[in-house]
């Protein structure tokens, strides 16, 4: 799906035009507001990625009620949008290669938020369920295209500034999730739908709020065009041209001198991968194009590289296993903590105040809705403002960590920083399960959950150890078994929360000691030399 491109008139008053690399044409276009419309569009498609996977947290403790919710199923729900990214992220990545990068983007963004709608009319466990698979699975197309769509609207020099500035707007969605959680779920009012026989809560409402950027983005990214890089290479010179003329228009308000070049050189590429990719397009095959999503991804689990991929997918595995798993459930217990609080309890560990509020009367034969004996005591209809607090504070640690990890990494190299991160949110998950004041063991939860700053550094070690041609594969392999660690994690802590839970946090931190330790055996870790856009910020 390619948008409108403008037509722009030969200019009049060149004498002299030439033809040049895509690159320069790029940045001949200039760096202005075309740019940073697309640097904000993507920024928010990465925010909205976390919005839809993260922003459930919120409405679990608040929705057990009306839905029925266990805590096992609450590790169920928590866990099924990162499910649907598992299971679709590979393809989505394979047809923005072959198909178009907006292509993939603009009509996922669009089946995402439906099925985000669609998710806040459920009434059951296992509608909630289904519609919030498919919102992760939709929501995966942005997420996995989106850093290739903006880098190739930009020259290598300026593909670097262009991706720090959508992380930050990433980072500023980080900060917005629990304000907006906060504003949202923290009313009074209620309706009921007769039609669909539910009552209405702030809840639903929260869900479609998440839901919002994927709409505003897809509808912005109908007036931009394909990636001209993708465009190129599939050898549309002319539209690629006129794309060029586009941005430099906009980015100049049309008072700049006309462009001096008519045609762009052929940039070098492997002839094999060159064919490969048009086979691709072309094949309508469902066989032949799972054939050669394989032979894309094989090598990496093949002769020197196996050893590289099954480490950093360990470590992906590993630090989302924490990160998001223990986060999903991030608010209940703090909301917990709050509600013994309020009873006068000053002194007891994170475990103790889980055990003392914990409700399990949703037992397979109470599964009447209209049975009163199916509902706990006590429905939460807010969160505690504690649980929003902690959470904003833990936004912006992160908002700001990345930057200073950004300034230091070079300096310092990735070593370092993965072995102090990975020690210190580790130890602090241990002695978590000792602490019994709630305000320190609360600081130690949020350092705990900070060990997602390794993300991106692990994605910079992904960098530097595969080429080119496998470079962005290895980092969507690595994403996919990290998601698939926020899986298991959310459905640990679901399962043992309620009867084991001092162990949810010895497994956390024993992994993340355990990946510190890993760290030492990433090939060429100890060097500290970096090329561009090592360190880039990806959705948590």
């Amino acid at each position: 799906m390619e948008g409108p491109v403008e037509k722009i008139p030969e200019p009049k008053d060149v004498t002299y035009q030439r033809p040049v690399k895509l690159d320069e044409a790029l940045l001949m276009s200039k760096f202005g507001i075309y740019n940073l419309c697309l640097i904000t569009i993507s920024g928010t498609i990465l925010a909205a990625v976390l919005l839809e996977t993260l922003g459930i947290s919120y409405v679990l403790p608040v929705a057990e009620c009306d839905l029925l919710l266990t805590t096992k199923e609450k590790g169920v729900l928590s866990a099924i949008s990162f499910a649907g990214i598992i299971c679709s992220s590979h393809l989505w990545g394979f047809l923005a290669d072959t198909r178009g990068r907006r292509t993939v983007i603009l009509p996922t963004l669009f089946l995402a938020f439906a099925a985000t709608v669609l998710s806040s009319f459920t009434t059951s466990f296992w509608l909630i369920t289904i519609t919030r698979f498919f919102t992760g699975f939709f929501i995966s197309g942005s997420s996995a295209t989106i850093y290739a769509y903006l880098g190739e609207f930009h020259a290598k020099s300026n593909s670097s500034r262009a991706i720090m500035g959508a992380s930050f707007v990433f980072g500023v969605g980080c900060i917005l999730l629990p304000l907006i959680a906060w504003s949202v779920i923290n009313q009074e009012w209620e309706f009921v739908i007769p039609l669909l026989d539910i009552v209405y809560k702030p809840w639903r409402l929260f869900l479609v709020v998440c839901g919002l950027p994927s709409l505003v983005c897809a509808l912005a990214l109908l007036y931009f065009p394909e990636s001209p890089k993708f465009l190129f290479s599939r050898g549309h010179e002319q539209e690629t041209i006129e794309i060029v003329h586009k941005m430099y228009r906009w980015n100049t308000g049309g008072k700049g001198p006309k462009l001096a070049f008519n045609a762009l050189l052929q940039e070098t590429e492997a002839q094999q991968t060159k064919i490969r990719r048009e086979e691709a397009a072309n094949s309508k095959s469902v066989f032949r194009l799972l054939k050669q999503m394989w032979q894309q991804t094989a090598p990496l689990f093949m002769g020197s590289y196996l050893k590289r991929t099954t480490i950093i997918c360990v470590l992906q595995f590993g630090i989302y296993l924490t990160s998001n798993g223990m986060y999903m459930f991030f608010p209940e217990i703090l909301n917990r903590i709050a509600e013994q609080e309020d009873q006068g309890v000053t002194r007891m560990t994170v475990c103790k105040a889980v055990y003392a509020t914990q409700v399990d009367l949703y037992q397979p034969q109470q599964r009447d809705v209209n049975s009163t004996a199916a509902r706990p005591e006590v429905c939460h209809q807010k969160l505690d403002i504690s649980a929003y607090e902690h959470s904003f504070i833990l936004e912006t640690i992160y908002a700001l960590g990345f930057a200073v990890i950004g300034l230091i990494i070079n300096a310092v190299g990735k070593l370092p920083i993965l072995v102090f991160i990975f020690g210190f949110c580790g130890v602090c998950g241990i002695l978590l399960v000792f602490i019994d004041l709630p305000l320190l063991a609360i600081w130690f939860y949020v350092i705990l959950l900070t060990c997602g700053f390794c993300i991106s550094v692990v994605n910079a070690c992904t960098v530097d150890l595969f080429p080119t041609n496998l470079r962005a594969m290895a980092v969507c392999i690595s994403l996919m078994f990290g998601r698939l660690g926020s899986v298991v994690g959310a459905n640990i802590v679901g399962m043992l929360l309620d009867s084991h839970c001092e162990l949810t946090f010895w497994i956390s931190g024993i992994s993340l000691i355990g990946c510190g330790v890993l760290s030492f055996f990433i090939p060429n870790i100890y060097k500290r030399n970096a090329s561009e856009d090592r360190l880039s910020v990806s959705s948590r």
